[in-house]
């Protein structure tokens, strides 16, 4: 995709991966508006890179989607790409009681949100020369984790939407990428330094990168292993990546 010159909405934009991106894209010339539920942290973004805009939103919500995507077909009519990248990631545990409300904004969240927000804004996008749909996945779509296993589930979930999506709009202006980051340290799970994870600056610089040439997919190289593992013998790689967890534990968000 091209790097500058667009109109890009994208959701989830007060922290991490979702701040980085809008970022890197407005520092190269592009008009970003940031989405996120927190206004106060949406203006600290917008304070710090003149020019941004934002607007809340809260994509577990289909009124607020409606209002939302109305408001931004209205007031950027360029608006050419869309990046569902908000997300949430509780952990869970498979071997006791569901915990019901928790699993429905989950799946609202990560599955829902992004399909819901597409939705609204695609016939918007199929009117521009050029357009882009990025969904950010995770590597978990390939190597689920036992200990967030309904967030890796909606991670896969959304690496098979992608899929379809992107061969059905094969025939329009509307292109779909798929970024499936790997474990990058930021508050998603408790942001600590912890030497696993990839930091956030060289992760952003690499996917900008491979974005500009990309056709599917962007995966860094810290994720590559992963992404290669799906397949008839995934089950050892999946086993012990759960093992290192385990002995290993994460930091808690």
């Amino acid at each position: 995709m091209k790097l500058s010159g667009n109109t890009i909405f994208i959701t989830g934009a007060t922290s991490g991966i979702g701040r980085g991106l809008a970022e890197a894209f407005h520092s190269r010339g592009n008009k970003v508006i940031i989405g996120g539920r927190r206004k106060a942290l949406l203006d600290e973004v917008t304070r710090a890179n003149p020019g941004m805009d934002a607007i809340e939103i809260d994509v577990s919500d289909p009124a607020q989607i409606a209002s939302v995507t109305a408001t931004l077909m209205r007031d950027y009519p360029a608006l050419n790409v869309l990046i569902n990248n908000a997300g949430i990631m509780p952990f869970d545990d498979v071997t006791g009681p569901l915990d019901d409300a928790q699993a429905v904004r989950l799946i609202e969240t990560n599955l829902l949100g992004p399909v819901r927000v597409s939705g609204a804004l695609i016939e918007h996008l199929k009117k521009q020369p050029e357009a882009v749909i990025i969904n950010n996945s995770s590597v978990v779509a390939y190597v689920p984790m036992s200990m967030a296993a309904l967030y890796s589930a909606t991670k896969a979930a959304i690496h098979s939407y992608s899929l379809s999506q992107r061969f059905a709009l094969r025939e329009t202006s509307v292109r779909v990428l798929e970024i499936a980051p790997p474990w990058v340290d930021t508050d998603l799970v408790g942001k600590s330094g912890d030497p696993r994870a990839m930091q956030l600056e060289p992760f952003i610089a690499q996917t900008m990168a491979l974005l500009e040439s990309a056709a599917t997919e962007v995966v860094v190289e810290a994720g590559q292993m992963f992404r290669n593992n799906a397949g008839p013998n995934e089950h050892g790689f999946v086993d012990a990546f759960n093992q290192m967890i385990i002995d290993n534990p994460l930091p808690t968000p």
